[in-house]
């Protein structure tokens, strides 16, 4: 039978029990990104608590969406968790947010640029 200019041909049944090879993954993980609690003069930025209210405002974008009802818990999004480094407060972004939710993306990377926070971009660790 011919359909569209090609031979239509039926393709070889896959055995019982035998899985389909999967499919190739996007080779490039996401981004991640610091945003440092010190701003451009050098201070400590305020309130001390800063990095655990953002991480706390994002903590409902998560892997599968949120989690409503009696299965709630309370914990931080993968993609937005706060973090201590070198002695500075400090938020950990991953870039998936901005594929998940774009507004939400757009929430943090403002916060930093609206705050003076500098934005980090962490480099994955050689293998």
């Amino acid at each position: 039978m011919r359909l569209g200019g090609g031979l239509l041909r039926a393709r070889p049944a896959t055995p019982v029990g035998a899985r389909a090879a999967p499919q190739p993954m996007n080779p490039t993980p996401p981004r991640q990104f610091h945003i440092r609690g010190v701003t451009a003069e050098g201070r400590t930025f305020r309130p001390s608590d800063w990095a655990e209210r953002l991480a706390g405002a994002m903590s409902s974008f998560r892997p599968g969406g949120s989690t409503g009802g009696i299965g709630a818990y309370i914990g931080y999004s993968p993609y937005c968790v706060p973090q201590v480094i070198d002695g500075v407060k400090c938020v950990l972004v991953n870039e998936a947010l901005q594929g998940i939710e774009p507004m939400a993306w757009d929430f943090v990377m403002n916060f930093a640029r609206d705050n003076g926070l500098p934005v980090v971009d962490v480099l994955p660790k050689s293998q």
